[in-house]
């Protein structure tokens, strides 16, 4: 049975990743990138679905983990009476192929060790053809391609590779798996050992140029080195995690592929990166923005793959039983065809916020965002399936209003700072009628607030991005009572569900975790509202949430107490990330877009309308 889902550590070469539990084993590594078919796919089935394990041989032990000091290296250490090692892994940033290295080190007496590796691909569905080198092993499936070199004898032994060892103090012995195309040249060996070094020094390199030095910096930090990890570098895109069917709700059917990329991360991403002074990173994801965006602006979908791929045809696998028997197991996601009018907002804000945080240029990209624009004005007023992508009937939800308002005030805002050639005039039409029609069908009289939808007695946690946004400030009344509302009825144990499934047609079974981006969001919307004790309170409960590795899942299970969800969750960490540098004062990126704009006698997205 797979480990629990926070037992899970993350290590990758932002090309692809793999998840490694306490006891030394890979349980989940898609090759050659994020969204390909899985080489071990223990996660989702049984261990004869593909893993690799290395651990101490007999005798009980127990083990300790710590990512090596400002790195995504993994170390995990097993002490037993006779001994004790420590467990090396980490994914080399790739050359022409990608690499799994193991190290294992002898640190105190004499340890026996086993190293056992179970190729499957294909999701668990296909057994390699295994055949010998001289220092390990060569597996062929169709396409699929690896080798394994070791520094210890490797056999075969009932469809395994395995290996027995004895390492003492100050002994090494390691082991690398390479990825390669079947039709190719195998892939040449690398020095383990060297391979080493350099990764850390890469990763540290980058780890000291986060410019935040606030109380939250580990924290802050950690959510960086996950999300930098979660970029796909050939083409900048960022995936929103690297699993596939990890449940919203542990034996349940909410189990969703989340290896793609998603247009409404833009804004949140961009801050992230921008405020912590990652501006190349930043500048890679509005490329690949720009790039998913050409054609027809009636085509524009939610989510692309990682390299702007738009065909995610969503299909089951049925030949695995899912974790921990949640399923159907997704592969692709049916929710790319459908229609969010929210995108639009969240692009032309990352622009906004790019143009003044990156001074990038914006002659051809303005040119880009009109054709947008131009399409959304003329569905802006259509019933949509919001950001929580329901596969029920569509409704007019309220956030996706308010991201088309964001999407006009933006335009208008570039427009007339770059002194473009632009029908404003409209824009700023469109802009206010949208206000006007949210606050009159989307505040619920009786209730005293915002709610999900027109004519909905539900609310939403999205609404809690109404101050950030700029929509209404945080001293309003009717942000004030929607944020005290949805404490009331979407706060569970002091977390923050989206929506409450047993009572939102949303064409699913009720029941899924607290969803802990939007947890975050309540610690800014509590600040923005002037409640900043009360939030910083909050932040902190939700940084004990993650596991000891500083990871974070999707949502929160809090009966069990337990991660749910997709692992680790991009959305996750950018909220954290976003939230500590609200609770600071410190969105550097956002007062300077601002000011600018102040210098100009531009209106600020902050005042809202009325």
């Amino acid at each position: 049975m797979a480990a629990k889902i926070e037992d899970y550590a993350l290590i990758g070469d932002m090309e692809t990743a793999a998840l490694v539990d306490r006891e030394g084993s890979i349980d989940w590594l898609c090759w050659p990138d994020f969204s390909s078919a899985a080489c071990f796919a223990a996660l989702l089935g049984m261990e004869e679905n593909g893993r690799w394990k290395i651990a101490p041989a007999e005798g009980a032990f127990t083990s300790k983990r710590q990512y090596r000091d400002h790195t995504l290296i993994l170390e995990t250490t097993f002490e037993q009476d006779g001994g004790a090692i420590r467990l090396i892994d980490f994914m080399p940033p790739r050359g022409s192929h990608s690499d799994v290295v193991r190290v294992v080190e002898g640190i105190r007496g004499t340890v026996p060790v086993r190293m056992e590796l179970v190729l499957r691909f294909d999701y668990g569905h296909t057994v390699p053809w295994v055949t010998g080198v001289p220092d390990g092993i060569r597996a062929v499936a169709g396409p699929n391609l690896t080798v394994l070199h070791a520094s210890a004898p490797v056999h075969g032994e009932n469809l395994k590779t395995v290996a027995e060892f004895t390492v003492r103090k100050g002994q090494r012995v390691w082991f690398t798996l390479t990825y390669g195309a079947s039709h190719e040249p195998d892939p040449k060996p690398i020095d383990a050992i060297r391979a080493l070094r350099i990764a850390t020094r890469i990763w540290r390199r980058w780890s000291g140029r986060l410019k935040y030095k606030g109380k939250y910096r580990q924290a802050v930090e950690r959510s960086l080195i996950t999300l930098k990890a979660l970029t796909f570098r050939p083409s900048g895109g960022i995936v929103a995690a690297p699993t596939t069917s990890l449940p919203e709700s542990l034996g349940g059917s909410r189990n969703w592929d989340y290896r793609f990329c998603w247009l409404r991360d833009t804004t949140f991403t961009l801050l992230a990166l921008m405020n912590a002074g990652y501006y190349d990173e930043a500048q890679a994801w509005q490329d690949w923005l720009l790039r998913a965006l050409a054609g027809s602006p009636d085509q524009v979908q939610i989510m692309y793959g990682l390299n702007g791929d738009q065909r995610l045809i969503e299909w089951e696998v049925d030949w695995l039983a899912g974790y921990e028997g949640s399923r159907p197991v997704r592969v692709g996601n049916a929710a790319s065809k459908q229609m969010q009018i929210d995108i639009y907002g969240e692009m032309l804000d990352s622009f906004f916020h790019a143009r003044h945080g990156m001074n990038r240029p914006m002659q051809d990209d303005f040119q880009v965002l009109a054709l947008l624009l131009e399409h959304l004005a003329t569905i802006w007023q259509k019933p949509d399936h919001g950001i929580w992508e329901t596969r029920g009937p569509a409704q007019h939800f309220t956030y996706s209003k308010m991201m088309a308002w964001v999407a006009f005030d933006r335009a208008v805002l570039l427009a007339r700072h770059l002194k473009f050639k632009a029908p404003i005039t409209k824009w700023k039409e469109i802009r206010d009628a949208i206000h006007k029609e949210i606050c009159k069908k989307a505040f619920d009289k009786r209730k005293k607030c915002f709610v999900q939808a027109y004519g909905s007695k539900q609310l939403d946690a999205a609404l809690l991005l109404m101050p950030m946004v700029g929509f209404l400030p945080g001293s309003d009344r009717r942000v004030k009572a929607t944020v005290q509302a949805i404490e009331r009825e979407l706060m569970s144990k002091g977390l923050v569900m989206r929506y409450d499934t047993r009572k939102v047609r949303d064409g699913l079974p009720p029941g899924e975790g607290v969803f802990l981006a939007c947890s975050f969001w309540m610690v800014s919307s509590l600040k923005a509202v002037g409640r900043a004790r009360e939030a910083e309170a909050l932040f902190e409960k939700l940084l004990r949430l993650r596991n000891d590795l500083g990871l974070l899942s999707e949502e929160y299970d809090v009966n069990r107490k337990r991660l749910v969800g997709n692992f680790p969750q991009a959305f996750s960490h950018i909220a954290l990330v976003n939230a500590a540098f609200y609770l600071e004062d410190a969105f550097r990126v956002r007062k300077r877009a601002h000011r600018n704009l102040h210098q100009r006698a531009l209106p600020l997205p902050e005042r809202g309308g009325k």
